[in-house]
């Protein structure tokens, strides 16, 4: 059943996504009961259950435990987030009541998947993470599923479940403004050219995020920018509209290791959100977008 989320509980307004949202929201004439850290901490159960879910119409979940190389040494603490933190904010969705319209709208990853398909992962794709990050992670989605269905073929779910992969913006903390500000000091960079996926612009994330809700649709599905491509490709679409002086060569994962794998291929099926919304617009002109946006100095 389609619906307008007219009144909505923005968890993490203050991240990356979370400031696309409350931005998009605004603009929509949306009403955002906004929640950050640390006034509201999601591994705390009090303030969880505090929370006013029967007020509204959606509960949109942009925190996360985000360092990814983190959770190798603190798999427990991002678990904690990501994982149990979710769990309880489903568990109070599902015990406000399945009131018409309402629903948790929140946000996985690629990295759920093991990493070294041939082809788009599908929605319904086993889940195999292969690091301690995407273990967190699907801790999240297993607890939301759990809780608000959606996995025994039964009622349509109570939530909105979107899996998305190399988030970007013109603000915060992401590849798209390190590479714009490393192409200014440097004359060459080297980035890895053997892990290919699809980066997603978190505005676009969020508009997309509100169209799947007004069309009432439920359950897990991928979002990102249309297109694929390797982290070089990315970097050089970057520098080129920042410093084309500067070079950008492509090397392998072996030769930068880092604590937490990272899958060769993660490219995520946009079929199934792109026959209800249409298709996603193109990596390339969404990066372009940011980067002409990126304030001076960033």
């Amino acid at each position: 059943m389609a619906s307008n989320p007219a009144r909505i509980l923005l968890l993490g307004a203050d991240g990356m996504l979370g400031r696309a949202w409350d931005q998009l929201a605004r603009r929509e004439g949306l009403a955002i009961e906004p929640r950050t850290y640390p006034a509201f901490d999601l591994t705390r159960r009090e303030h969880v259950a505090a929370l006013p879910i029967r007020e509204v119409d959606a509960v949109i979940n942009c925190t996360g435990w985000t360092d990814v190389d983190g959770a190798e040494t603190h798999e427990a603490q991002a678990t904690a987030l990501n994982g149990d933190g979710v769990g309880w904010l489903a568990e109070a969705c599902r015990d406000a009541g399945r009131d018409v319209g309402r629903v948790l709208v929140h946000y996985s990853t690629d990295y759920v998947f093991e990493g070294d398909a041939t082809a788009p992962y599908a929605v319904d794709h086993p889940r195999a993470p292969l690091n301690a990050y995407g273990r967190s992670k699907a801790v999240g989605e297993e607890r939301i599923e759990a809780a608000l269905g959606g996995s025994d073929g039964g009622a349509d779910p109570g939530f909105l479940l979107l899996r998305t992969s190399w988030l970007y913006a013109p603000w915060g903390n992401n590849f798209v403004r390190t590479m714009a500000r490393l192409g200014k000091e440097r004359s060459e960079l080297r980035v890895v050219d053997d892990q290919r996926g699809r980066p997603t612009s978190a505005e676009h994330l969020a508009a997309t995020s509100l169209a799947l809700l007004r069309r009432g649709a439920r359950g897990t599905l991928h979002v990102t920018d249309g297109g694929e491509c390797t982290w070089y490709e990315l970097a050089r679409a970057v520098i080129e509209r920042v410093d084309p002086t500067c070079r950008v060569l492509p090397c392998t994962s072996a030769e930068f290791p880092r604590p937490a794998r990272r899958p060769s291929y993660s490219v995520l099926d946009l079929g199934p959100t792109e026959a209800l919304v249409g298709p996603m617009p193109p990596w390339t002109s969404m990066v372009a977008d940011v980067v002409a946006r990126l304030p001076e100095g960033s």
